[in-house]
């Protein structure tokens, strides 16, 4: 799978610029599904079941928290703008990549020894020295600019958040079996502004279940927040975060699959941030839904870590719970 994560992670595709991204995904499902997009830019990938099973929604993300142009002075240099959540402190020195290949240096204006206090400390230096020479203008997106890396058995890139969860879905959906279920495969868009994607995925689609997959936070670095979550220790099954509380019949579900499977899991309580899930949960009349986690290390840095055993598992533990009838 390292050869499909590096070209998933590498791609450009902050929220509401996910093109690249859902065309490499198109790419490698080729005639394994029904594919098609909806107006929102979601890729919907449909598998028919062979009949008596439930109607499932597994969701991930394509797109990426990014940058972008609010404004570019008299000297070249351009002012920047959030798109997602940006820990501002990771900024200074790193570099910004635009869709058309145009690379940024990021630094802030106070003190490069403390870091920057607030985003609008910040700027990019694209090599402009005036704004008829700039290549970029107003409104110009831009993700981070770091490649994808091989340490051990960590995986380190921009963007695992969360095309490593994008990674896990599709070759789940390329390794599944005939399965009773009728399964829709969606890789949502914007999820970092909201997860709105996977909110009208999921008004169209109706499912009966939905299943996020996604990363989450872990408490195995130096002086981390106590977390019962730690790379290596197998794939995370969410309990609860700040925007959902997940279903118990679905969660008892994917508990039993692991342990049926023999599969290491942990159990993820998060105090901060949600996941497609949620708009999942909430649509319509209501959806059971939960989510797969894949532990990470550094989320929302242009330095995120996984585990590529935790990702191994992760796709056997989600083809293991859809390939069999499910009672919730």
């Amino acid at each position: 799978m390292k050869e499909l994560i590096k070209k998933l992670v590498e791609a450009f595709g902050p929220s509401g610029c996910e093109d690249e991204v859902s065309a490499i995904i198109r790419a490698e499902i080729g005639d394994k599904a029904e594919v098609r997009s909806d107006n929102l830019g979601n890729l919907i990938a449909f598998k028919k079941g062979t009949g008596g099973g439930k109607r499932i929604m597994i969701s991930a993300h394509m797109d990426e928290i990014g940058l972008i142009v609010s404004y570019v002075d008299k000297k070249g240099f351009a002012r920047i703008g959030s798109i997602g959540g940006i820990p501002i402190a990771t900024l200074t020195g790193g570099r910004a990549r635009f869709a058309d290949g145009t690379v940024g240096v990021l630094y802030n204006e106070k003190d490069a020894w403390k870091g920057p206090e607030a985003l609008s400390d910040c700027y990019m230096d694209t090599g402009a020295t005036s704004p008829e020479d700039s290549p970029v203008k107003v409104g110009d997106v831009a993700c981070l600019h770091r490649p994808f890396e091989v340490l051990g058995n960590r995986l380190v890139s921009k963007a695992m958040d969360d095309r490593i969860g994008c990674a896990v879905a599709l070759q789940a959906l390329l390794e599944m079996p005939s399965s009773p279920n009728d399964l829709f495969f969606v890789f949502s868009t914007q999820e970092e502004v909201g997860c709105r994607g996977a909110m009208v995925a999921a008004f169209g689609i109706e499912p009966e279940i939905g299943v996020a997959v996604d990363v989450t936070l872990t408490g195995d670095t130096p002086q981390a927040k106590p977390m019962s979550v730690e790379l290596g220790k197998g794939p995370a099954i969410k309990v609860k975060d700040a925007g959902m509380l997940a279903h118990p019949g679905v969660k008892n579900w994917m508990v039993a699959t692991a342990e049926k499977l023999q599969i290491p899991f942990q159990l993820e309580v998060l105090t901060g941030g949600t996941t497609d899930a949620y708009t999942i949960q909430t649509s319509r009349d209501g959806v059971a839904a939960g989510c797969l986690s894949i532990p990470t290390r550094y989320v929302h840095s242009p330095s995120e870590m996984v585990d590529y055993d935790d990702v191994l598992n992760s796709v056997k533990l989600l083809v293991g719970m859809l390939e069999t009838e499910i009672t919730i």
